[in-house]
């Protein structure tokens, strides 16, 4: 059951793009000591979670070179990927951006990772960065 108590929005997570997990997890579990979180692999990407507080680091490494995380990881090498923000509402915030002019990657909220609805804006509009935004 949904819980309708309005939070507002907030950072849900933080996807950095790495070439291998195996390279890059010790660092953010045994040097940094954030707990692994379970996670499903999406969008062409294996997907560790690691909680920091009340968001998570995903570390995401490329399935294949053409997948979107390939892609990056190709052209700018490791580093942020994106920002998630929980909203309240997704198709309200959805509104909002396209009224604002903003440029959507997802014209629609898709499904994502645990089953979520997600949409990706374009960074052409959003000063350079992915931002991803979803719902709980």
């Amino acid at each position: 059951m949904k819980d309708n108590t309005r939070r507002g929005t907030r950072i849900a997570h933080i996807g950095i793009a790495v070439r291998a997990l195996g390279d890059s997890l010790p660092f953010y579990r045994d040097v940094l000591g954030l707990p692994s979180v379970p996670l499903e692999d999406a969008d062409g990407a294996a997907i560790v979670g690691l909680a920091a507080g009340d968001a998570l680091v995903e570390l995401l490494e490329p399935a294949t070179p053409d997948s979107p995380v390939g892609r990056f990881v190709e052209r700018r090498g490791p580093g942020i990927h994106h920002i998630c923000f929980v909203v309240d509402d997704l198709d309200a915030a959805l509104d909002r951006c396209r009224s604002s002019g903003i440029r959507l990657i997802d014209e629609a909220p898709r499904m994502g990772a645990e089953g979520k609805r997600i949409a990706f804006l374009h960074p052409a509009s959003t000063g350079g960065v992915l931002v991803e935004l979803t719902e709980d």
